[in-house]
């Protein structure tokens, strides 16, 4: 694994955890972790649970006892670190976005692409897939229970930017995170809306805004900032992004991603209307699922609340009795093992580099749209 912070600390609770729980046909074992920090990357491959460290990437690549290479550094270096990797026959796991430019996603899914006549795998981790209730509604959805799909509205709210006193962040530096809410938060609402439907955005009509210009510059020893510091950097990425969409089968969508909606930590909600019926999602209660039957009498419809934790639902077999419910980090979990399953059977696993670049010409239409007068921006159709 290459880093080792938030993602790092979620992505090797899956690694650790998903031989515990399932069946699997190859079983991980945490070989090494790279970070340029050698003190800082021993402390946490002690307290993860890898084996050995490294200073510098390109060494752990090289090394013969690493058949997969799993990165959750910042986007900046995903395209560098995944090409090398996938060129000297490792398996890729690659967090999301899949690159900070549509160029760099290109060259990746190349790679991707070239690596596969070889047997070699890749995904990029849109981990909210994994959630049950998410793939129930695309079950739900692939079964025709909705019909016609009209309407496709999708938020994903945080607060932790609000105070204009917190630090100047990487993710809040363009050359580092590419963009700001609208790729790290806008890029799950949009592969979540996409994996539901099954459909993909065509075109788009964006706004960005960026509210607080300047922030306090972190210490070098903390990463953090004392309140009130006099030495400050801008802001080079969208604090909060909105867009209209229209998909290829004829649905429209909105989409909405701030870090600036105070109240709200990780509410990441979808709705979609069909002809049939309508499914509605909030990941602050992600164990459930509301569905909507248009066919029923009027005096009785209604959303109704689906629990999706029984034995037939996805991933649920391997976990608790129905009611018992599960939390965020399953869905890291649920990611490893289909990966595994993946390379293990030889099959291409999803979602793919091709779906990552599909989700970055998205974000870049709506950058081009917001960069101007927000008009009517078509999303480039050769993705893979």
């Amino acid at each position: 694994m290459v880093g080792y912070a938030f993602m790092g600390a979620t992505h090797s609770h899956a690694w650790r955890t998903v031989p515990r729980v399932f069946d699997l046909p190859l079983v991980p074992r945490m070989v090494a972790l790279a970070g340029r920090n050698e003190a800082n990357a021993r402390a946490a491959a002690d307290r993860l649970g890898w084996e050995s460290v490294e200073t510098d990437w390109r060494a752990l690549v090289a090394r013969d006892d690493v058949g997969l290479v799993d990165i959750v550094t910042p986007g900046d270096s995903h395209a560098e670190i995944a090409i090398a990797a996938l060129e000297a026959g490792k398996h890729v796991l690659c967090e999301k976005p899949l690159a900070n430019t549509v160029a760099e996603a290109e060259a990746m899914t190349a790679a991707a692409e070239r690596a596969a006549e070889r047997g070699v795998r890749a995904m990029v981790g849109f981990s909210y897939r994994r959630v049950p209730a998410i793939t129930f509604a695309r079950d739900l959805v692939q079964s025709g229970r909705l019909g016609t799909i009209h309407h496709v509205r999708a938020q994903y709210l945080q607060d932790w930017i609000v105070d204009p006193e917190f630090p100047l962040v990487w993710r809040l530096q363009k050359e580092h995170a590419g963009s700001g809410s609208l790729g790290d938060l806008g890029a799950h609402i949009i592969d979540m809306a996409q994996f539901i439907t099954g459909d993909r955005i065509t075109g788009v009509s964006g706004l960005t805004e960026t509210f607080v210009k300047e922030r306090p510059l972190p210490t070098a020893s903390s990463g953090l900032s004392a309140s009130g510091s006099s030495e400050r950097g801008q802001v080079t990425v969208d604090d909060a992004a909105l867009f209209l969409a229209r998909f290829g089968g004829g649905a429209v969508g909105s989409f909405e991603a701030t870090r600036f909606a105070s109240g709200r930590k990780n509410a990441m909600r979808i709705e979609i209307n069909g002809s049939a019926g309508s499914i509605a999602f909030d990941f602050e209660s992600m164990n459930e699922l509301q569905f909507h039957d248009h066919s029923i009498d009027a005096d009785s419809a209604g959303f109704r609340r689906i629990l999706v934790t029984e034995p037939t639902h996805p991933y649920m077999d391997a976990w608790w009795p129905p009611g018992h419910i599960i939390g965020y980090e399953h869905t890291f979990i649920h990611q490893a093992r289909d990966l595994l399953t993946d390379i293990a059977t030889s099959q291409a696993p999803a979602p793919s580099f091709a779906d990552g670049l599909q989700v970055q010409r998205v974000l870049e239409a709506v950058e081009r749209s917001a960069s101007g007068d927000s008009s009517w921006t078509a999303v480039d159709a050769a993705a893979g």
